[in-house]
């Protein structure tokens, strides 16, 4: 009796937990608390596993684009200063276009968006484009939602993104973001 009581409260507790995990999809862009639990849907693209994310890049059949934001440089730091960058992992042969998943952009990094996906579609629109960050993460799921709004008709959104690349044992690599037109 008592372990029956036990398995319950901890398939209630189990549930519970679950259901709080849950997150609707929004009707437009999240503009706000980035790294959050996401939606398991995205209308219009496909929302990929770790494993099918694998099969994907293994057999070159997509592009794979991490929108994981870089911090700039200040412009106005004293002269002499060493500025770093912080290194970014990313799945091996992947398109960086940084600062593109937030919920609302400059237009001048909407042009750098489009132009960093006709890039690397070869301006194919149906051409597949598997589009991450890190998980919990809604920039991958803004710029999936973008990208399907520039026309894109083959969008998969891998929510796990890196960390779920990483978790998974595969490689990563250091990235190198495209330039931007004022870099």
């Amino acid at each position: 009796m008592r372990a029956c009581l036990a398995g319950m409260f901890f398939a209630a507790f189990a549930s519970a937990a679950f259901a709080e995990q849950l997150v609707d999809e929004p009707d437009d862009y999240r503009m706000a608390d980035y790294r959050a639990p996401v939606p398991e849907t995205l209308k219009g693209a496909r929302v990929l596993t770790t494993a099918v994310a694998e099969a994907i890049w293994r057999a070159k059949t997509g592009v794979f684009v991490d929108v994981l934001p870089r911090p700039p440089k200040p412009k106005d730091l004293p002269q002499g200063t060493v500025w770093r960058d912080k290194p970014r992992l990313d799945i091996p042969g992947s398109v960086w276009l940084p600062d593109t998943g937030y919920g609302r952009l400059a237009s001048a990094t909407e042009d750098y968006f489009r132009r960093g996906l006709a890039r690397a579609s070869n301006g194919d629109k149906a051409a597949l484009l598997v589009i991450y960050c890190l998980a919990d993460c809604w920039m991958s799921w803004n710029a999936a939602k973008r990208a399907l709004g520039y026309g894109y008709s083959n969008v998969a959104w891998y929510p796990q993104g890196s960390d779920g690349w990483e978790r998974a044992d595969l490689p990563l690599a250091e990235a190198q973001p495209e330039p931007r037109p004022d870099e």
